[in-house]
């Protein structure tokens, strides 16, 4: 591995920060979300860095699930969306994944099938959201089918999703809890809380909690927040200067000369670019860290490079290492320059890009 370009995954900050999620409800049991590569952290690896202390993992489809089993990871696997085939049905059973349901084909499919062993379910409740899961006025009649059915293996686990929890001054959330709270037997196993909740809604806490992007030591709220403030930031994504030029007051960089220098400066040239995962959309101005020093990306991102102005260090040279977000530079502070949030610009870096875990 010769190019330096690389995300560096800490697995001690992921368990620390799945650890402190279990202290905040330490009531309930905690499934690390692994879904869409466990946000573009590996799968596999983070799976099996947890594999001694979590009871069971979330992905989003059999695909993952099938990943994660072929490669040793023994847990219960959820799947978050349910099946979409109902030949997956059988799979599910005989492998041990637990079956989102929330609508009426898959209730039918999994009550119709010719399964050998039950599947365990958990049924979607929507309080809300409006995306997934059955209407609250209608959970009653679905929980007491489903409960009757041989296919069906006991105790049905009754969960909803948020949408707002990130927004510490709305009162939606405690709509939702209530609406959930109506609809949801008591004598019921329950599943609320997404990281948002579990970090600050502690109203939000049941049986079952779904840690995601906290996992990843990031916080999923826009102003501090003491619980998040104790995450770690998983990945280190890191590259290097390759190249170093000064360029005349006036001159551009990059495609469509989109930055003027406006004095003599020096630009670096780091190997990174949108086909690694970093943002084409960051503007000028983004901060990169050179050598620990914030410099500003200066003109268009390229698909493998990307140029940054270093004019204000004193020294730096070929091989310096450049660091596009991480410990300490918030992957959520990169975001906020791209018009986008962190999490898509963790769960978009490509296999390109290696993972060195730590």
């Amino acid at each position: 591995m010769s190019r330096p370009t690389k995300a560096v995954i800490d697995l001690q900050a992921l368990r620390h920060n799945y650890e402190l999620a279990q202290s905040l409800a330490p009531k309930s049991k905690t499934i690390p979300m692994v879904k869409a590569n466990a946000y573009g952290h590996g799968a596999i690896k983070v799976s099996q860095a947890l594999s001694d202390i979590a009871p069971a993992f979330g992905v989003a489809c059999i695909e993952e699930a099938l990943e994660l089993r072929d490669t040793g990871i023994k847990q219960p696997i959820l799947l978050l969306e349910g099946t979409f085939e109902a030949t997956e049905l059988k799979l599910a059973a005989t492998k041990g994944f637990w079956v989102m349901v929330e609508n009426h084909q898959q209730k039918e499919a999994i009550l119709n099938a010719d399964l050998a062993l039950p599947l365990n379910v958990w049924l979607g409740v929507d309080t809300g959201m409006h995306r997934l899961g059955f209407q609250p006025g209608e959970i009653a009649d679905i929980y007491k089918t489903l409960n009757s059915s041989r296919n069906i293996s006991q105790p049905i686990v009754f969960t909803s999703h948020f949408a707002c929890a990130d927004n510490l001054d709305s009162d939606s959330t405690l709509k939702q809890i209530q609406t959930f709270k109506a609809c949801a037997p008591v004598t019921a196993l329950q599943s609320l809380a997404n990281s948002a909740a579990i970090l600050a809604w502690p109203k939000a806490q049941r049986e079952w909690q779904r840690p995601g992007y906290m996992l990843y030591g990031n916080s999923p709220f826009a102003v501090a927040q003491e619980n998040a403030d104790q995450l770690k930031p998983v990945m280190s994504f890191e590259s290097a200067v390759i190249s170093l030029r000064t360029i005349a007051a006036g001159e551009s960089v990059g495609y469509t000369a989109n930055w003027t220098a406006e004095r003599e400066s020096t630009i670096a040239t780091i190997t990174v670019g949108y086909g690694d995962g970093y943002p084409r959309n960051a503007i000028n101005g983004t901060p990169v860290l050179i050598n620990g020093i914030r410099c500003p990306l200066v003109g268009r991102v390229s698909m493998d490079m990307i140029t940054v102005d270093v004019t204000a260090l004193s020294e730096v040279a070929i091989g310096d290492k450049a660091v596009l977000w991480g410990p300490e530079l918030p992957v959520n502070e990169v975001a906020s320059y791209c018009d986008t949030i962190g999490y898509e610009l963790l769960t978009r870096m490509p296999e390109r890009v290696p993972r060195v875990y730590l």
